[in-house]
């Protein structure tokens, strides 16, 4: 699109705004006749367009800077252009240089956990490279892409999924492939260095994503941006994704069962999972998912539990476009909630999704599993022993 068709898009915006000012100008005149007999127009006492204060909390500020950013009326009226928004949004969100200047940005910042610390950094660092890809899974279109999050050691959890609910299959004329979704983790003490394995996995099985990154927690926001990279670049026509945990067991046919019957209109803007609303940041600190008040106040919009979700491919498509609008979050399903509310659109609840598993009595019935998508947690060998039951003929649920 040229710059002079940006801009008579902008203008035909303006042009929106001011056509509904005139609409409520006009109710206000009609609804103050009986009142005001010489039909004088009511002018509304405070302020139409009132400037919004700067939050005290650090995420927030900048998330209202990114906002500002990306308001295309304020940058008709400075006369910015698109491509000049771009440069300067590349420059500023995408520098991997340690930035030092966060320590005086926020008040307490000596006191954060390590952790915090390493995440405020290099919180504008979205440009990692792939160690280990994967360009051709996706050449044939598939119907439905797994991407499970693992971390390097867990060779046990991916070799029992692949064995199980995680096969490469054809059924019928759908197509389901695999990924792992993999960060570095750079061998300690205690950890000896696995990238040889890794590597000779990855050859076998033609299944591992691996970017140069740093695998930690706060990071797994980090790795669902570089995914819905690759699937924008790699896997463009998938036409659904069900992304989760390698400590989970999922119901691959249940899935496609639950796909077929979706309408086009519904496929589209597909987000199904367990689905968490009214939720907010923890505030003790002993807690895995603790968040200071000066990071981020507020609450959270609502967001599916990252134990695993499903939704479509071309959501995925529009999920990556709007992650340049939303700054990194160190909880990764919440950022994801963030990134759907950026596009209009929530999460919906779906039963079949146990995250917090199913009640003790029902864990040995197979039948349980039969119409579920997802139960959390189970073990590598559980998970096979559950796929294999589910796969008799005989089974009558």
């Amino acid at each position: 699109m040229s710059v002079g068709r940006r801009r008579l898009k902008l203008v035909g915006i303006l042009m929106m705004i001011n056509f509904f000012i005139y609409v409520i100008v006009e109710v206000s005149k009609s609804g103050s006749d009986e009142g005001n007999g010489k039909r004088q127009v009511l002018l509304p006492t405070g302020k139409f367009w009132r400037k919004r204060a700067a939050s005290g909390a650090y995420w927030n500020r900048e998330q209202q800077k990114l906002d500002r950013l990306y308001n295309p009326i304020l940058n008709l009226l400075n006369n910015v252009t698109v491509e000049e928004m771009v440069a300067y949004n590349a420059s500023l969100l995408n520098s991997c240089d340690m930035d030092s200047t966060i320590q005086s940005e926020i008040k307490d910042f000596e006191n954060l956990p390590v952790r915090f610390k390493d995440f405020l950094y290099y919180l504008r660092c979205k440009n990692y490279s792939l160690v280990l890809d994967q360009p051709e899974k996706c050449k044939d279109k598939p119907f439905l892409l797994l991407a499970i999050k693992s971390l390097t050691p867990q060779f046990d959890r991916r070799q029992a999924i692949r064995e199980s609910w995680g096969k490469e299959l054809k059924v019928n004329n759908m197509t389901v492939v695999r990924v792992f979704l993999l960060g570095d983790t750079p061998p300690e003490d205690d950890n000896p260095d696995l990238s040889g394995l890794v590597k000779y996995e990855s050859d076998k099985y033609n299944d591992i994503l691996l970017w140069n990154y740093k695998d930690t927690f706060f990071n797994l926001t980090l790795k669902e941006v570089l995914f819905l990279k690759w699937v924008s670049h790699s896997c463009p026509d998938v036409q659904f994704i069900f992304k989760g945990d390698d400590d989970v067991f999922v119901n691959t046919h249940q899935i496609l069962d639950y796909l077929k019957t979706l309408s086009a209109e519904k496929a589209k803007d597909l987000f199904i999972g367990d689905v968490i609303k009214d939720a907010g940041p923890h505030r003790d600190k002993k807690l895995k998912y603790y968040i200071p008040e000066s990071l981020f106040e507020g609450s959270y919009p609502p967001y599916a539990g990252g134990g695993g979700f499903l939704y479509s491919g071309n959501l995925a498509l529009r999920l990556y476009n709007v992650t340049s609008r939303v700054l990194l979050y160190p909880i990764d399903d919440v950022y994801t909630g963030m990134c759907l509310e950026k596009l209009g659109l929530a999460p919906e609840k779906h039963k079949g999704f146990k995250t917090f598993d199913i009640e003790e009595k029902q864990k040995n019935n197979i039948c349980s599993y039969s119409n579920l998508i997802l139960v959390h947690p189970r073990k590598p060998q559980e998970m096979i022993k559950i796929w294999s039951k589910l796969q008799d003929s005989s089974l009558n649920c």
